[in-house]
């Protein structure tokens, strides 16, 4: 008899993202994170050991509308 393996989704939603999860949300590039964290349009927490994206800061972004023009 075999056991099936299930993908129990954790009941804990999660209030912040790594920089790639981050990427994957926006649907863009690791890269592009980097670079709106230099312009200063998403602020990651940076008391972990890696830095972590609050959700509500993504959400803040995406409110605000369009990126910015790079200078």
């Amino acid at each position: 008899m075999t056991i099936a393996k299930t993908n129990v989704q954790s009941p804990v939603t999660k209030l912040a993202l790594t920089r790639t999860e981050a990427a994957q949300a926006l649907g863009v590039s690791p890269q592009t994170i980097d670079r709106l964290v230099k312009r200063k349009e998403l602020n990651p927490n940076v008391r972990t050991r890696r830095p972590l994206f609050p959700v509500t800061d993504i959400e803040r972004f995406l409110k605000e509308g369009t990126l910015r023009p790079e200078k």
